[in-house]
């Protein structure tokens, strides 16, 4: 017998993990908070299999200890790898319409780049690697 959440739903079987390896559409945007909590955000670009395809762009938000490292170490263009799990943020817009996105919320930051990357250049990508 499974729990059950406040809708009725059994959750047992529940699973929301995520896996990304992309490179970083623009610098981490860090916010600091007055608890000590630092929050950061920034893009992701997963290429698809194939090489004419537009990537997927995901929007990234890390906490804690890996967002301080998302901070110190990521920049534009740099390849990572993250897993986390899927939010979805809702907002109301100025024109009062109720809006939805997907966030991944990242609890783990592999740094993948050369030293290269690190310090602002990109390493040439080989179209023949699979990432995935």
């Amino acid at each position: 017998m499974g729990l059950s959440n406040a809708q009725g739903f059994d959750c047992t079987m529940s699973l929301n993990v995520v896996n990304l390896v992309g490179r970083v559409g623009r610098d981490p945007e860090a916010r600091y908070f007055e608890s000590g909590s630092v929050v950061c955000k920034f893009s992701l670009a997963v290429n698809r299999r194939s090489r004419n395809d537009e990537p997927d762009w995901f929007n990234v938000e890390m906490w804690g200890r890996e967002a301080q490292v998302a901070i110190d170490y990521v920049k534009k263009g740099s390849l990572i790898g993250i897993s986390g799990a899927l939010k979805i943020e809702s907002w109301t817009d100025r024109n009062n319409n109720q809006r939805t996105t997907p966030v991944v919320r990242a609890n783990r930051l592999e740094l993948l780049g050369s030293r290269r990357d690190q310090e602002g250049g990109m390493a040439p990508r080989d179209p023949d690697s699979d990432l995935f």
